[in-house]
């Protein structure tokens, strides 16, 4: 029952503004009325149940040099809500010892071009089946700036969530694999997916570029494990890279975070952690 109102999460949000549109008109709003606007809202936050699984081995879906943000080997949930699937999600960027450790007030944003990981190859975590490719949504300026990060945050995040998941996670690429696991690859490159649904790949392979489309304030890659293709009707799953070699002394300033909490992944890269992963050769031979 949570999963199929789950499924419809975008859809009850959309009820409710429609629903606090048309009461608006009313001069003075009764008790039905409210609750009338209350059930919508209330249905939104819907989540499907835990899958309860053990972490899942994978190939990493990057190569070379990069840190973790919003890592469950720092909390979990990792982004703070367990919406689209997201429970266990990372977000994977390039270190950058040049860029400010601060955010400051100016209007001017970067263009994602000048970001050091903007391009780079995403790669299939194990072998599978593409089921949904996106990729036309543009590649949008940062929002590394305290105002432009408060748009992103209030007006843009709303209309996003009102848009629906594919809004939200940008161009992306969703593969079914062999276990019946799904995997995300979100937040790609505009026109740079190189699959389409019902493609077979195999781990390692190349389906794209990072880019910083979606509800994104960088170009980074959004990568998660989910039990079901839909993200909206899906729960999260815990994963683990054993063709990743933490550094231990290794952390990026802007995004460590202080030491994992209770809830925190055992054995993923924490908040700020470089890591180095296994070239994609490497990978093809290490993956499910």
């Amino acid at each position: 029952m949570k999963r199929a109102i789950a499924r419809l999460q975008t859809w009850w949000l959309r009820l409710f503004v429609v629903t606090v549109l048309a009461l608006t008109a009313l001069p003075v709003p009764k008790p039905f009325d409210l609750l009338m606007m209350a059930a919508p809202l209330v249905l939104a936050f819907v989540r499907p149940p835990r899958a309860g699984r053990e972490p899942i081995e994978t190939a990493p879906p990057v190569e070379g040099r990069w840190v973790a943000i919003n890592s469950p080997g720092t909390a979990v949930p990792s982004h703070g809500v367990k919406a689209y699937g997201q429970t266990y999600a990372v977000d994977l960027l390039q270190p950058s010892p040049d860029a400010p450790t601060s955010i400051g007030w100016g209007l001017r944003t970067r263009a994602p071009e000048s970001f050091a990981c903007f391009g780079a190859p995403v790669l299939a975590m194990a072998a599978g089946t593409v089921v949904h490719v996106t990729g036309g949504w543009r590649d949008h300026r940062s929002r590394d700036t305290w105002p432009a990060l408060i748009w992103m945050m209030t007006a843009e995040a709303f209309a996003r969530e009102l848009a629906g998941p594919s809004a939200v996670l940008g161009n992306h690429v969703i593969v079914e694999h062999d276990d019946e696991t799904f995997s995300v690859y979100a937040h790609l490159r505009r026109g740079s997916p190189r699959v389409r649904a019902g493609d077979r790949v195999t781990a390692g392979q190349q389906l794209a570029e990072v880019g910083n489309t979606g509800n994104t304030s960088e170009p980074h890659l959004h990568v998660q494990l989910m039990d079901r293709p839909r993200p909206t009707a899906a729960a999260g799953l815990p994963m683990r890279w054993p063709a990743v070699t933490v550094d231990p002394a290794g952390r990026d300033a802007r995004w460590s975070t202080g030491d994992p909490k209770p809830s925190a992944l055992p054995g993923f890269p924490e908040n700020g952690r470089l890591f180095d992963a296994a070239p994609a050769e490497r990978q093809r031979h290490t993956g499910r």
